[in-house]
């Protein structure tokens, strides 16, 4: 199940954290993929961990240009495109009263532009792989159950996430009315264990008056029904269920994977 037997894929975000463990899941599933990232020795390093199979592009999202150059080392390598995981992004917890201009600015640069700019940029090779495969192309884009329920600590961020979930459902609908046979779905992750999730904590201990992350990893816990936080890979998981045609009646859908924190 969720083989990627000859399909190629291009992560973002992907030399740690979830992006990386994507790209790990996706080579042991068959596929080969081209590893983005701007962190250029860290991902140059991943992508040598996974063999032939993989390649390491310098990718900076709300960059043009380094999308055009990371789409064509993907398919100059591997002679195709077919999946295509916005993975990148940033989180600043910064309050509504503390976010400057600067900070709203980053986050959409990252958080919406990229997730355009790589859409926009992919699809004509995502479309020409479509005509060849049995059940199209596939775009996963990583929101957050931020996009779906507030953020009490960083309500900018939601915001940006929000609009990647309803870029999502947009984008599928259009390349379905268009008969692109490109699929478009987005994840949506709780409280993970990795970089970024340290950040998540960080956020809540300031809130808690402490710099002490464990009184806030236990409030984190408490909200979380199955008992633990998430890992990288449960979140990959998933990413490659979306990316793979198990998943070929999916579009325009948000698969959450967040312990059971937005069922209640």
């Amino acid at each position: 199940m969720n083989r990627l037997d000859g399909k190629v894929a291009l992560v973002t975000g992907a030399a740690r954290g979830i992006g990386a463990e994507t790209a790990r899941l996706m080579v042991e599933a068959g596929a080969r993929v081209a590893l983005g990232d701007v962190l250029d020795e860290r991902g140059r390093q991943t992508a040598a961990t996974l063999g032939e199979a993989a390649i390491y592009a310098h990718l900076d999202v709300t960059r043009e240009d380094d999308w055009n150059a990371a789409v064509a080392a993907a398919t100059g390598r591997f002679g195709r495109l077919d999946i295509l995981v916005n993975n990148a992004g940033v989180f600043l917890a910064r309050s509504l009263e503390d976010a400057s201009l600067a900070d709203w600015q980053r986050l959409c640069s990252v958080n919406l532009t990229g997730v355009f700019l790589g859409t926009k940029l992919a699809l004509p090779v995502l479309r020409e792989a479509a005509r060849t495969s049995a059940h199209g192309s596939a775009i996963v884009n990583l929101s957050s159950v931020a996009g779906i329920v507030g953020s009490a600590g960083d309500p900018l961020y939601s915001m940006t996430k929000g609009g990647v979930a309803l870029f999502t459902k947009s984008a599928a609908l259009e390349f379905a009315r268009k008969g692109y046979r490109i699929r478009v779905n987005s994840m949506h992750p709780g409280t993970t264990e990795s970089e970024m999730g340290d950040q998540v904590l960080a956020m809540r201990a300031r809130n808690l008056g402490t710099n002490d992350l464990e009184p806030a990893r236990q409030q984190a816990l408490q909200r979380i029904p199955i008992g633990r936080m998430g890992n990288v890979t449960d979140i990959a998981k998933g990413i490659v269920f979306l990316a793979s045609d198990d998943s070929d009646f999916m579009t325009g859908a948000g698969l959450v994977i967040d312990g059971g924190i937005t069922a209640q």
